[in-house]
């Protein structure tokens, strides 16, 4: 049986249990956990380790207890949104030059401990809706500073990067932005089905057997 672990913010967490390994939320890792068990009964169990309100400088604080100790098969990681948000409403962001530091970091000192590791690097994405059109260019330009950080850094060491932001403006265009997001920032159920439908497509295309 693979161990399948998701690390990431709010997008990841989606109110998953922290004492019940299985409810995983209401987002897009309970999709990917259905349809792939579904699919392959018994051949994977999945983990969600995600927290709401995370910067990649917190998540790279727990790595050791919410992923080296898990030794996961497969890692999966969705993060940088929060880089950007708590820096626009709170002073208390991870700026650029720091966000791609600390992220070399974390994949660096991820490859020691787990050398095995698949890892796939989920792009962080946003829609301008309430939360988000106040700052729209800003919030916009920051956050694909991120993404392009992420796709470097799976190329940098040959990981899995999975693209989000085009989906999600091709989804926006075909649909008012709430059917894809409450808020700008959070997917509604359609919109965590998106990020599902992405993160499987990469995981067939690479993993399966």
């Amino acid at each position: 049986m693979k161990t399948i672990l998701f690390q990431g913010d709010s997008i990841t967490d989606m109110d998953r249990s922290r004492e019940n390994d299985n409810w995983l939320g209401c987002g897009y890792v309970s999709m990917v956990a259905g349809k792939m068990g579904m699919e392959n009964p018994g051949a994977y169990r999945f983990l969600n380790r995600g927290i709401s309100g995370n910067r990649l400088v917190d998540l790279y604080a727990r790595i050791k207890a919410d992923c080296w100790n898990l030794n996961p098969d497969v890692l999966s990681i969705l993060i940088g949104c929060n880089d950007v948000g708590l820096e626009i409403h709170f002073g208390n962001g991870v700026d650029a030059v720091r966000f791609e530091r600390v992220y070399d970091m974390l994949l660096t000192d991820t490859f020691e401990r787990l050398p095995d590791c698949k890892i796939m690097l989920l792009e962080p994405f946003l829609m301008n809706y309430t939360d988000t059109e106040r700052w729209w260019p800003d919030y916009r330009a920051e956050v694909e500073k991120r993404a392009a950080i992420v796709k470097k850094m799976a190329d940098r060491y040959n990981l899995i990067f999975v693209p989000l932001q085009k989906a999600f403006d091709e989804a926006c265009e075909t649909c008012h932005v709430s059917q894809w997001t409450p808020d700008g920032v959070h997917p509604s159920h359609a919109g965590a089905a998106i990020i599902a439908e992405a993160w499987m497509k990469a995981y067939k295309e690479n993993f399966e057997d």
